[in-house]
């Protein structure tokens, strides 16, 4: 098995948003309700993240031969459209920004062959020293890399959806009479 740090990747070179591979819904993930379970929209996310993270340097390889991980902080997912068994996706990544220590990102699920979006997850991920298990700066190396991806992404058209909160609609307010 090549390792991550091996693989020559210019990080540079991951456009903005970094595209999946198509991945399948599984037949156990569909719920009662004839579509993708809520749960599994994170596992489809997650499973892009580890995607992004090889070309970045940061995956299984990394854990093993450098002792260093990412953990989840938060995470916001907005369920948008329905996906069903049998629809191809593919998450489009945006690494929004970094620092010496976390990667904010936000993610769009979509319709691998018709485009449309279902879903959106916007992430904060932490470095992490497993030696410890405690927040840790990302080595030079690795932080020049996430901050070479960082640059070009911020390059392009911000997605909508970013920095939401989750709140009850506004009612506006009746006038004084």
């Amino acid at each position: 098995m090549t390792l991550e740090a091996d693989r020559n990747v210019d990080a540079g070179s991951i456009a903005a948003p970094f595209v999946t591979t198509v991945m399948q819904i599984e037949p156990a993930w569909i719920d009662y309700n004839g579509h993708l379970n809520m749960a599994y929209y994170n596992v489809l996310f997650d499973r892009s993240i580890d995607q992004m993270w090889l070309e970045l340097g940061i995956g299984p390889d990394y854990l093993k031969t450098r002792g260093g991980s990412t953990f989840t902080a938060e995470c916001h997912v907005r369920y948008l459209r329905e996906v069903h068994l049998g629809d191809p996706v593919r998450v489009h990544v945006y690494l929004i920004a970094a620092d010496e220590k976390r990667i904010h990102t936000f993610e769009e699920l979509r319709h691998a062959e018709e485009g449309w979006l279902s879903a959106t997850s916007e992430n904060m991920t932490m470095h992490v020293d497993m030696g410890v298990r405690k927040v840790a700066p990302f080595p030079p190396d690795i932080r020049a890399r996430i901050e070479r991806v960082a640059e070009a992404h911020r390059a392009a058209p911000r997605p909508e959806g970013i920095g939401r909160s989750i709140a009850m609609p506004s009612k506006r307010a009746e006038p004084v009479r």
